[in-house]
């Protein structure tokens, strides 16, 4: 990803509002879904994107300082939104979504890491980048659940099917 013609803090902002807004999309899912297991991920990953969002503000006020934390309304940075149109959109088209910004995510922070001198915020956003893999990982298992069988959270509420 080419992150070449954007400056540091356009880049810590839209990545604010990337953690924000793929949190909504996993805690509204995951209050949707009926099966337990899939809940429970689901409102894992809210809970990670919500320490992303955290990890993302330090880091803006270490370079910013005391500068106002105002986030884009639309991303400037080419990344894949989530998009759940109603709440009758079958779980594998949010899935695999999901697992599309969360690749692009990966991508961002590894690209994201070579903006900055300093080991430390270098190491963390390579953390970050590897966390967003994990999270692929995890969705990757739900989407091939749902692939096999779409309504697994409708007849399976309380089976774990994945790994």
């Amino acid at each position: 990803m080419d992150l070449s013609s954007f400056t540091v803090e356009e880049l810590l902002l839209v990545a604010i509002k990337s953690e924000i807004e793929s949190e909504k999309i996993y805690r509204e899912t995951g209050n949707r879904v009926k099966n337990a297991f899939l809940k429970d991920r689901f409102n894992f990953l809210a809970g990670e994107e919500k320490n992303h969002e955290s990890i993302l503000r330090k880091f803006y006020k270490k370079e910013f300082g005391d500068k106002e934390i105002i986030i884009p309304e639309k991303s400037s940075v080419p990344l894949p939104e989530v998009k759940v149109n109603t709440e009758s959109d079958p779980i594998s088209e949010i899935l695999e979504q999901s697992m599309k910004a969360e690749l692009a995510a990966k991508e961002f922070y590894e690209d994201l890491a070579k903006k900055f001198s300093d080991a430390e915020t270098k190491n963390i956003l390579k953390i970050l980048s590897r966390m967003e893999q994990e999270h692929y990982n995890i969705l990757n298992t739900e989407y091939e659940n749902a692939k096999l069988f779409e309504d697994y959270d409708e007849i399976f509420p309380n089976a774990h099917m994945g790994a």
